[in-house]
């Protein structure tokens, strides 16, 4: 569960989601052979808290099982260490989870404590440096916000703060990251829900409605904080959370090995009632129609002088930088338009050589020849909610004249542009769409440079 991510379906959510249980089959209806229906009679949701029987047997199980089934992963390899240290590393392990799979994570956890082991060293890095080892994981701000939280950490003492209340005032912190930091590295009692927690819960409790709705979530988070173990909370939260990554999944779940199966209701429901499913609980959440854009990328690449526009010689690239706020803040990217829908070469090469012009003062014959332009191809992009269009076009150019100086003064001027060395590319924190635009250049112009070998190699003698 993403931590100040605002989720769009809210408002719809509100006015849909229908907050019932189902009730537990009834002794009298065992007899008489009947299972329950999903439109059997129900209780509020308010019902959600455990007796305390049920509460004490469930930490018992759950803490045992962890105990014995916990994956061993990298950031619990602190959980003996300082509590500095372990508070550091539950951050940056939990700020990497939201939106990622465990699997990816665990290489970038480790690259990054490997060259920022405390949140003193991070504090003294560089933006740059923090998007380049963030690439390949998505969703730059998540970096932006570790990065900010360290210099605010270290600005006010270097001290990490130790409860919620006081984690809650670092840059991107939410309740379920603050609970983590403080329940694992502090011990406080307090409770932590990601999605796999309320899934667990809506089935333990067999709630019918929308995980996502607000109203859910709430008293989810009132039955997770009765459940907290008060001698071990950080693992209790940590076992709650495995079980719902490794056992309790949303669509196989292993109800057969679940070490709490005897209090769940959805399970019990289900095997009086072939109708109805342990995986109906929670309710499915409605799917938000992903919104369909458009955009023209321009990969300009600027030859040091006039030859063949091949990616080995001795070029550079020209990168913008999104702004400061929004999508994407702060990184590098080429040149690109957003367009109004599909559009042909012609259109959107008149709304790229429009962006040159404007921006970078470039235009074609009269300060920069084209020594080679073609048209790359296209992929799409999917974010969040939006389903993004490339078209992906290679433009070589050579200045001259008057281009030259002009090129220079403006990047001299401004830091929103700069001209790149083919070969640092690599080293840059590019998105994963522009890495997969300079990849498609890269190989179109290595299909061409092969086609062309073929071409002048001598033909063999056909056999008689």
């Amino acid at each position: 569960m993403s931590d100040g991510e605002k989720n769009e379906n809210d408002e719809y959510m509100k006015k849909n989601t229908d907050f019932r249980r189902k009730k537990k089959p009834t002794t009298e209806r065992k007899r008489r052979g009947r299972s329950p229906s999903k439109s059997e009679a129900v209780v509020d949701i308010e019902d959600i808290m455990f007796s305390i029987d049920n509460v004490q047997t469930i930490r018992a199980s759950l803490l045992d099982w962890y105990d014995r089934s916990r994956r061993d992963l990298p950031w619990r390899s602190l959980d003996k260490g300082e509590p500095e240290t372990r508070a550091y590393g539950v951050w940056v392990s939990e700020i990497m989870l939201q939106q990622t799979r465990v699997q990816t994570v665990v290489q970038f956890y480790n690259r990054w404590m490997l060259k920022w082991p405390t949140v003193q060293h991070l504090s003294r890095a560089s933006l740059e440096e923090v998007n380049e080892m963030w690439a390949g994981l998505g969703y730059y701000r998540r970096a932006r916000f570790l990065f900010e939280g360290a210099k605010m950490i270290v600005k006010e003492g270097g001290r990490f703060p130790r409860t919620v209340s006081s984690l809650r005032k670092i840059p991107g912190i939410g309740e379920y990251t603050a609970g983590a930091i403080a329940s694992i590295a502090f011990g406080e009692v307090v409770p932590v829900v990601d999605g796999n927690v309320i899934r667990v819960i809506a089935r333990l409790k067999a709630i019918s409605g929308n995980p996502k709705d607000p109203k859910l979530i709430k008293q989810v988070w009132k039955a997770a904080a009765q459940l907290v173990d008060l001698s071990r909370p950080g693992d209790f939260n940590q076992a709650l959370m495995e079980l719902g990554a490794t056992l309790c999944t949303p669509t196989n779940p292993s109800c057969s090995t679940c070490p709490v199966f005897d209090h769940c209701e959805a399970l019990s429901i289900s095997k009086h009632d072939s109708s109805v499913l342990v995986t109906d609980y929670p309710a499915k959440g409605i799917k938000i129609k992903q919104r369909h854009d458009y955009s023209a990328v321009c990969v300009v690449e600027i030859l040091e002088s006039q030859g063949t526009p091949e990616l080995g010689q001795s070029s550079r690239f020209l990168l913008v930088k999104r702004p400061d706020e929004g999508l994407l803040a702060g990184l590098w990217e080429f040149p690109s338009v957003s367009l109004d829908g599909e559009a042909d070469l012609s259109t959107r090469r008149e709304s790229i050589n429009s962006l040159l012009s404007k921006n970078f003062g470039l235009e074609a014959k009269k300060n920069f020849e084209i020594v080679n332009r073609e048209d790359v191809g296209d992929f799409i992009h999917i974010f969040t909610h939006i389903r993004l269009k490339i078209y992906v076009e290679h433009l070589v150019l050579c200045l001259k004249g008057e281009g030259s100086k002009l090129f220079r003064k403006q990047e001299k001027k401004s830091i929103l542009w700069k001209c790149v060395e083919n070969k640092v590319m690599s080293t840059m924190g590019l998105t994963s769409s522009v890495r997969k635009a300079y990849a498609m250049v890269e190989k179109f112009q290595a299909g061409k440079t092969s086609s062309s070998s073929n071409c002048a190699l001598p033909r063999k003698k056909q056999k008689s």
